[in-house]
C-alpha cells in the first residue's frame, strides 16, 4: 500500500484542517488497508518529522509517522523529502510563489547545499518508495532525500 497524501497550512485554511488530511485521514486511509491485509506500507513524510517538534508541520508529520508505526504493518518505508519539485500545475494545484522562490535560491547554490536539503522531484519520491518497498526487509525503514534519489534511479 502506498500513501501521498498531504496539503499546506494555507491550503488547509487551519491548523485544525491541517491535522485533519496530513494525520487523521493518511492514518485512517493505512488503517483501512492494514485491515483488508496490506502488509506493507510506504508512505511520504517530511523531512524534519517528529512528534516533539515545536514547529507544527513537523510535529503532525511526526504524529503521522508514529500512528501508522503502531498499525502492526510487517514494512514500513517512511519517505521524507525535502521541498518537493514538479509541475504542480498539470496536477491542477495552485501556485506555491515561496517553493519556486526557494528552488531557485538551491539550484543557484546547489553545489554548496547538502543532497539532503536540495529539493527532490515528486516522481523520483514516487520510484524510491516503489523500488524500497519491494526490498525492504521486515521494519520501519526511513528514507530521506537524498536517499530518494538513489533508490529512484535503481528502478
Amino acid at each position: 500500500m502506498f500513501i501521498a497524501l498531504g496539503t499546506t497550512l494555507k491550503l488547509a485554511g487551519s491548523r485544525q484542517a491541517f491535522r485533519a488530511l496530513d494525520l487523521d485521514a493518511v492514518v485512517a486511509l493505512a488503517r483501512a488497508g492494514r485491515a483488508a491485509g496490506a502488509t506493507r506500507l510506504g508512505v511520504v513524510s517530511a523531512m524534519g518529522a517528529d512528534s516533539r517538534s515545536p514547529v507544527f508541520y513537523n510535529r503532525v508529520k511526526g504524529e503521522m509517522e508514529a500512528a501508522v508505526g503502531a498499525l502492526g504493518f510487517e514494512t514500513l518505508v517512511i519517505a521524507r523529502p525535502s521541498l518537493l519539485a514538479g509541475d504542480r500545475a498539470s496536477l491542477s494545484q495552485p501556485a506555491r510563489p515561496a517553493e519556486r522562490w526557494a528552488q531557485r535560491v538551491l539550484a543557484f547554490f546547489h553545489p554548496l547545499v547538502p543532497a539532503h536539503y536540495r529539493p527532490v522531484q515528486a516522481d523520483a519520491v514516487a520510484g524510491a518508495l516503489v523500488n524500497r518497498l519491494q526490498t525492504a526487509g521486515p521494519g520501519r525503514h526511513v528514507v530521506l532525500s537524498d536517499n530518494l534519489r538513489l533508490y529512484s534511479e535503481n528502478l
